[in-house]
């Protein structure tokens, strides 16, 4: 088969590499149709985020497509068939023709979905899941911010949020993003070129309704800033740090006011936790997704061959939702 792989040369490559086997009982092989971009995947590509021991070394923490092979516990269960339609989460390996996948990771598709729009589900809703209600523990009428508005993953955190009768702020680096987010109704967007976001939630805690949980893949010096604008016991999220590692923190606000600065990350996760938590999204998230409370926000789709591209297109920082790469036809 074939699966993208990052070259010495710097570049990425469409190049032949082993067909995935069943090693284990519980797994499957899954012919994929689509796979999403992540954050990680450029991270992965700078050498500073590898994939966990026992996957594969290619790109790809989500993907949708069709079963054509189940290991003998899996066939034994009878939850999953030859032929069945299903999307992934990975711990590596969607950048590619066929992937092994361990059951418990696979999940249906919702019904009205493309391939495509699977595809974008597992890691980000996976995530957006984890970080809202496992480690935010958020609740109907409390306000969360969310930062980089136009990422993937806000395209889903804002709309799952407000599905569950959250307030949500979020932040933005110009007015062309705010604009291309519109359609995701944040109750106030706070466009960085010209706004300070800690001058706003100072702004929103006097007016009563303070940011009670803070999703943050930006870090650098505005965590600090911002921490003592959060409510009363509230939650701030790092999950990643691309404006910046360090912070000036202020630590006696910090237990006085009962903040929690929270650090985690979904690839990190046991297989365990994560079938868990993959089965209670298909409880509770994908009727939403289903009846139209929630659904994917795509903004480009690329062929696989041009993976390169689709992950330079991320790095510009000029996305809006998600980015999938279409391996093959649905």
């Amino acid at each position: 088969m074939y699966a993208v792989l990052n070259g010495k040369d710097g570049h990425l490559h469409w190049t032949k590499v082993p067909d995935p086997i069943i090693d284990e009982e519980d797994k499957v092989i899954l012919k994929v149709s689509a796979a999403a971009l992540n954050r990680a995947d450029l991270l992965q590509r700078e050498g500073t985020y590898p994939p966990p021991p026992g996957w594969p070394d290619w790109f790809g923490l989500e993907a949708a497509g069709t079963i054509v092979q189940v290991g003998k516990k899996v066939e034994a269960e009878g939850k999953w068939h030859i032929g069945d339609k299903a999307t992934a989460l990975l711990g590596g390996g969607g950048y590619a023709e066929y992937v092994a996948v361990p059951a418990g990771m696979l999940m249906p598709i919702p019904k009205g979905l493309s391939m495509i729009e699977a595809a974008a589900l597992p890691e980000v809703y996976g995530a957006a899941y984890l970080f809202l209600f496992m480690e935010g523990k958020l609740q109907k009428g409390e306000t969360l911010l969310v930062q980089a508005g136009a990422s993937g993953l806000a395209s889903v955190l804002i709309p799952m949020a407000k599905a569950f009768g959250a307030r949500v702020i979020t932040t933005v680096l110009n007015d062309e993003l705010a604009k291309a987010i519109e359609h995701l109704h944040a109750d106030r967007v706070v466009v960085t070129a010209h706004e300070d976001l800690s001058e706003v939630m100072k702004e929103e805690l006097a007016a009563g309704h303070g940011v009670d949980l803070t999703v943050d893949c930006l870090g650098g010096d505005t965590v600090g800033k911002c921490l003592p604008y959060m409510n009363f016991d509230g939650r701030w999220i790092m999950i990643a740090t691309l404006a910046g590692d360090p912070s000036n923190v202020n630590l006696r606000q910090m237990y006085v006011r009962g903040t929690r600065l929270i650090g985690t990350t979904l690839r990190r996760r046991s297989s365990e936790v994560k079938a868990k938590l993959l089965s209670d999204m298909v409880s509770l998230i994908w009727p939403k997704i289903e009846d139209g409370s929630i659904r994917p926000t795509i903004c480009r789709v690329y062929p696989i061959t041009e993976a390169e591209a689709a992950q330079d297109f991320m790095y510009s920082g000029k996305s809006a939702g998600k980015i999938v790469l279409k391996v093959t036809e649905e």
